[in-house]
C-alpha cells in the first residue's frame, strides 16, 4: 500500500527489481534504462543517481532500501 506522506517511500515489486539489477550487474546506459522504462520515483527520491555519462547507479540509499525490503 502506498503511503499518503510525501517523505516515506513504499516500493513497487518492479522498482526494487530496477535497484537489483542496476546493484548486480552495474551502471545502467541510458539507452537501456529508457527501454526499460526506468521508474522516475528512483532518481526522484535518491535510490539513483546519474553519472557524467547519462548511465544510472545505484546509491548507498538505494542499497539500504534492498535491504529493508529483504529483511
Amino acid at each position: 500500500m502506498l503511503s499518503s506522506d510525501p517523505k516515506h517511500f513504499d516500493p513497487t515489486m518492479d522498482e526494487v527489481a530496477v535497484l537489483k539489477h542496476i546493484e548486480l550487474n552495474g551502471p545502467m546506459p541510458l539507452a537501456t534504462a529508457l527501454k526499460r522504462h526506468l521508474p522516475p520515483r528512483l532518481s526522484e527520491h535518491g535510490y539513483l543517481a546519474r553519472g557524467p555519462d547519462g548511465s544510472y547507479t545505484i546509491t548507498e540509499s538505494g542499497r539500504e532500501l534492498i535491504r529493508r525490503t529483504e529483511g
